[in-house]
C-alpha cells in the first residue's frame, strides 16, 4: 500500500504514534504468540539470557548486558531492532527522527507550524533506527549530545537559537536504540550527562539548555568485574539501568559445538574435507578446558571465537597437507592440533605466574588435557593392553602432520590391537587418511595416560615404551 506523504495524508490513513518501548513490547507479544525466537542463532540462551530480556522488553526497561568477550552481547543488542516496526514517518529533513504528530526539534515544529497538513513526510526504516558507540575515554559530550556548530554562528545565527546545535548520536537516535558498548570506559562527566538524558530527558551544550522528551531505549553492554568495580559507573547511572541481564558462554561442549558449526566460515573446497567428530570435540573441549583452569584468567574469559579460530585452523591445516601431498581428501590429524596455538594466541590471558611458563606451555597442558578427556569417552572400556606391550617389546612410530597417510597404514596390522581401536573410531580401513588421524588419535591418547613415551622433534614426534 502507498505510504503516506504528506501530514495531512498520514492524519486520514489513521496513524498513531507510540513510543519506542510500546512499540517493542507490541511486537514482541505478537512474536511470542507466534512462538518466533527473540534471537535467532544465538545458542543456549533460551532458558537463560532469553527470559530475562523478555522480561525487560515487556516491562519497558532500559537493559544493561554484562558477560565477558564473546558472549554475543553486541549481537543480541543489534536484534533488538527486530523488535521495532518496519518503518515510522518523520519529518522530512529532520535532524532527530521527528515526529510529524508530535515534533520536538524547534525547525521540525516551525516547519509544522508554517506548511500544516502538507508538510511533507519521509518514512524511515528500522534499521536507520539504531545508533552505537564504543566507549572509550576520549569519548565526549559533544559525540553523544551535541555542540555548537561554529559554521552556523558564523553564518549569523544566534547562540540563543536552538538552530545552532549539532546534535549528538543520542539525539539522532531519537524513537529508537542507542548502545554505549563497554560502559564503564565511558568518562564520569559523559555518564552524567547520558544520565540526564535518562532520567531527566534534557542535556545542556555549553551552557545552552535544551529541553527534549527523546524516546530513546538506552542499552548497553560491559564486563562483569569492570561494571561492579567501585568508581567505573556512576552510581545514579548504573541505578537506572532497571534490568541487568548476565550473559554467559555455552554451557556444554555440545553448544560449544553448534556454535562452531554455526560460525565457521564457509569457503570452497578444492578438496573434500572430513573431521571425525572426536577431534571436533577435542577443540571444543579445548575451550572448555581453558575456561574452567585457573591458570588462565576468568575475568577476561575465553571468547568462542577461539573454538571457531580453532576450528578454521586445524582444517586448514589438514588442507595444507593435503594440497602438498596431493591427497584426493582433507582429513585433520591430532599432529596438526599443536598449530592452534597461533589461533589461541590473544584469546586467553594467562593468570600472573602462568604467564611465566610461556603460551605454548600452558597451551600444550590445556590440549593434552582437553585429548585425554575425549579419548577416555570414545574408548572408555576398549582394551589396549596389547598395543603397549607391542611398544614394550620394541615397536616406535613415528608421525607428522606432512607424513604421507600411506606410512601409518603399514603398520595397522602389524601392531597388536591397533586395528580394533581405530575400528572404534570409525575410521574406514580403505581411507588411508582417515586412518592415519584414528591411528594418532590412539597413540597420543595412551601417551596422555602415561601408558606410552613421546619424543618430539621439531613437527615430529616419536612414540616409543613408556
Amino acid at each position: 500500500m502507498e505510504r503516506p506523504r504528506t501530514l495531512g495524508e498520514l492524519k486520514a490513513s489513521g496513524w498513531r504514534p507510540s513510543s519506542v518501548r510500546e512499540e517493542m513490547r507490541r511486537n514482541l507479544i505478537a512474536r511470542i504468540r507466534a512462538d518466533e525466537p527473540l534471537f535467532p542463532g544465538m545458542i543456549g540462551y533460551d532458558e537463560t539470557v532469553v527470559p530475562a530480556v523478555e522480561h525487560a522488553v515487556l516491562a519497558g526497561h532500559d537493559m544493561v548486558f554484562l558477560g565477558e568477550r564473546g558472549q554475543g552481547k553486541t549481537r543480541m543488542i543489534r536484534s533488538l531492532i527486530d523488535l521495532l516496526d518496519d518503518e515510522i514517518p518523520v519529518v522530512e529533513g529532520s535532524e532527530i527522527n521527528d515526529d510529524p504528530l508530535a515534533p520536538i526539534s524547534r525547525p521540525a515544529r516551525e516547519r509544522v507550524a508554517e506548511l500544516g497538513d502538507a508538510t511533507p513526510i519521509a518514512w524511515l526504516p528500522r534499521e536507520q533506527r539504531y545508533g552505537e558507540k564504543l566507549a572509550t575515554p576520549d569519548v565526549t559530550i559533544a559525540d553523544l549530545l551535541g555542540e555548537i556548530d561554529p559554521i552556523r554562528v558564523a553564518e549569523g545565527r544566534y547562540l540563543a537559537d536552538e538552530s545552532v546545535i549539532h546534535y549528538g548520536l543520542v539525539p539522532r537516535t531519537h524513537r529508537g536504540i542507542f548502545c554505549i558498548n563497554e560502559l564503564p570506559d565511558l568518562a564520569e562527566k559523559v555518564q552524567v550527562g547520558l544520565f540526564n538524558v535518562m532520567e531527566e530527558r534534557d542535556f545542556q551544550v555549553k551552557g545552552f539548555k535544551v529541553r527534549l522528551p527523546l524516546d530513546v531505549l538506552i542499552v548497553a553492554s560491559a564486563n562483569p568485574e569492570d561494571y561492579t568495580r567501585r568508581g567505573r559507573i556512576i552510581t545514579p547511572l548504573k541505578d537506572r539501568y532497571q534490568a541487568q541481564i548476565r550473559t554467559h558462554y555455552p554451557l556444554t561442549r555440545e553448544s560449544e559445538l553448534e556454535v562452531i558449526e554455526q560460525e565457521q566460515r564457509r569457503t570452497e573446497r578444492v578438496i573434500p574435507v572430513h573431521v571425525f567428530p572426536w577431534l571436533r570435540e577435542i577443540v571444543a573441549e579445548l575451550t572448555l578446558q581453558a575456561r574452567e583452569s585457573p591458570e588462565v584468567s576468568q575475568v577476561s574469559g575465553v571468547s568462542v571465537r577461539a573454538s571457531i579460530a580453532n576450528y578454521e585452523t586445524l582444517i586448514a591445516a589438514a588442507e595444507r597437507r593435503a594440497l602438498r601431498l596431493g591427497e584426493a581428501e582433507a582429513v585433520p590429524r591430532p599432529s596438526d592440533l599443536p598449530a592452534l596455538v597461533a589461533s589461541m594466541g590473544g584469546k586467553m590471558e594467562p593468570e600472573y605466574g602462568a604467564s611465566e611458563q610461556g603460551d605454548e606451555v600452558l597451551f600444550e597442558k590445556l590440549l593434552g588435557a582437553a585429548l585425554l578427556t575425549v579419548f577416555d569417552e570414545y574408548l572408555e572400556g576398549a582394551d589396549l593392553d596389547a598395543i603397549v606391550r607391542a611398544f614394550d617389546e620394541g615397536w616406535k612410530v613415528e608421525v607428522g602432520p606432512l607424513l604421507e597417510a600411506g606410512e601409518y597404514v603399514e603398520g595397522l596390522e602389524e601392531i597388536p590391537g591397533l586395528a580394533a581401536a581405530v575400528a572404534l573410531l570409525d575410521a574406514d580401513p580403505a581411507i588411508p587418511g582417515r586412518v592415519a588421524s584414528a591411528i594418532e588419535f590412539v597413540l597420543e591418547g595412551l601417551h596422555q595416560r602415561s601408558r606410552l613415551n613421546k619424543d618430539v622433534a621439531g613437527p615430529r614426534a616419536r612414540y616409543g615404551a613408556a
